[in-house]
């Protein structure tokens, strides 16, 4: 179970939010988020209503400033939805797809992979199949820049998901013991 506290100041201060699970839009009450405490659990937190746009992985821990989350990979300045991720205890096991709708080369991972360029030599993943387990999907090699929050599920277009034509995924890794 989790636990997230969301402030609309920095530091904690003035009103606040609590939530315990899925929440598709803080902004019915709170007018924004300056500030952000993670209790208990592991949470994505989106740039918009019902889960779209940027998201961004939060383990348990303060985060006095977003501005400040921002420096650390955050591409924007607004969170108005949320996400659980529930634990997960047994394997893992995704397919990976150079191309939409599931097309092209095709791979499975049952671990982390820093780069698909590297491992596979697959210049891009651009649809999964994730059969077991919960992975964050990351922009660049190395488990950097944008991420995405996959669960158990198809997931056809990636680009859709993000909403912009230049989002390319080129490393992934398992939500295991990070929460």
């Amino acid at each position: 179970m989790g636990k997230i506290f969301f402030y609309e100041e920095r530091n904690f201060q003035g009103r606040s939010y609590e939530c315990m699970s899925d929440c598709s839009d803080i902004s019915s009450y709170l007018s924004r988020v300056s500030s952000i405490r993670v209790e208990s659990g592991c949470f994505m937190v989106y740039e918009s209503s019902s889960f779209m746009g940027s998201q961004f992985f939060l383990r348990r821990g303060e985060y006095y400033d977003i501005q400040r989350i921002m420096g650390m990979g955050m591409m924007f300045d607004t969170i108005r939805s949320c996400r659980l991720i529930p634990q997960h205890r047994g394997p893992f096991r995704m397919r990976i797809y150079e191309r939409e709708s599931f097309g092209g080369q095709m791979m499975e991972l049952t671990d982390d992979c820093e780069s698909i360029m590297e491992r596979f030599r697959m210049s891009d993943c651009q649809s999964c199949q994730v059969m077991d387990g919960h992975w964050l999907m990351y922009e660049q090699p190395h488990y950097r820049g944008r991420m995405m929050y996959m669960r158990p599920g198809e997931y056809r277009n990636f680009r859709e998901i993000m909403g912009t034509s230049t989002m390319r995924i080129t490393s992934m890794r398992r939500i295991t013991d990070m929460c």
